[in-house]
């Protein structure tokens, strides 16, 4: 399991005000003493407001400050985003090099592609590729990851990276319990056979599976709107989850990451405070039996909605 930190100086979703930074300090400094060694952000992570790479900043600024020993095994997986302007390879590398220096690292572990632009600006897509291939080949990144990818689209770009001698890591994709696509679309089947690892961001379906939200009590701002339809048979699930949590003496967050775990993804949980850390290492060091994950899946199934997924996520 890693942590991901969209939510550190992200304003606009998350709230973020730079108070938050020494309790953020504390959840990044615990989560290396338990062992956790990767951080997932992105440059697109707190921006606005003089918080251009906010979240880079943070992480680069932790790892010089932790005090665990640990911190010499922290890997750091970043997103280069495909905004409008970066239609160069030489524009990747320089995003390359300056979140390397946001993060005060002269490599970082895993550079990623935010997003393909295949479904609406195909001529910048290869730029991009090639951009990510040139950052790995001059070091500015140690492997190469992906992020919103389908099938289709993932077997387009491995072909490319495979001509030029660049292997891909990861691929990253929503993957949790209301949001199955990937298991039911090719995009696990595919990257098992291309020897690609999947890394699953919101499991938590920002928020749904905690039981904090209901219809009468939905989720604040974007997120109400866009779930609403989930809402009404969402109680059915986590019933399910509820039981099977009460039989093992765990909590709802916990089932939904463990199922992740045991779907054979590394899950990347979010965590703003402590409480949400420990929440989230609760699911580490036990396995849900076959069994109740199918129990999970069936009753996943019976929702019936999907949770929206990324506007880039391509075929």
């Amino acid at each position: 399991m890693g942590i991901g930190t969209w939510s550190w100086g992200n304003q606009f979703v998350w709230g973020y005000d730079e108070s938050m930074d020494p309790e953020l300090s504390s959840v990044f400094n615990a989560a290396v003493d338990a062992g956790v060694n990767l951080f997932d952000t992105a440059d697109s992570y707190g921006t606005g407001n003089g918080l251009d790479g906010r979240s880079e900043v943070l992480i680069g600024t932790f790892l010089r400050q932790c005090p665990s020993a640990k911190v010499d095994g922290v890997n750091v997986a970043t997103k280069f985003a495909a905004y409008p302007w970066r239609i160069t390879r030489k524009s990747v590398v320089n995003a390359a090099r300056e979140s390397c220096e946001r993060l005060g690292k002269e490599s970082v572990e895993l550079g990623q592609l935010h997003w393909s632009t295949g479904n609406y600006q195909p001529l910048q897509e290869r730029a991009l590729w090639g951009g990510i291939a040139d950052a790995y080949d001059l070091g500015l990144i140690k492997a190469v990851g992906l992020s919103n990818y389908g099938p289709k689209q993932l077997r387009k770009i491995h072909a490319y990276m495979s001509e030029r001698g660049v292997p891909i890591a990861t691929l990253q994709v929503q993957y949790h319990l209301l949001s199955r696509f990937p298991e039911l679309n090719g995009t696990r089947e595919t990257c098992d056979e291309l020897g690609i690892r999947t890394i699953a961001y919101s499991p938590l379906a920002l928020g749904l599976l905690t039981g904090k939200y209901s219809t009468e009590n939905p989720p604040p701002g974007l997120r109400g709107f866009a779930y609403k339809d989930v809402l009404p048979p969402l109680p059915g699930l986590l019933d399910c989850m509820r039981a099977i949590g009460r039989e093992r003496g765990k909590t709802l967050p916990q089932i939904a990451i463990n199922w992740c775990l045991c779907k054979d993804t590394t899950p990347i949980p979010g965590a703003k405070t402590m409480r949400q850390l420990e929440d989230n290492l609760g699911a580490l060091g036990w396995r849900l039996s076959e069994g109740e994950v199918a129990e999970l899946d069936a009753a996943a199934e019976k929702v019936g909605k999907s949770t929206s997924q990324n506007i880039f996520q391509t075929a």
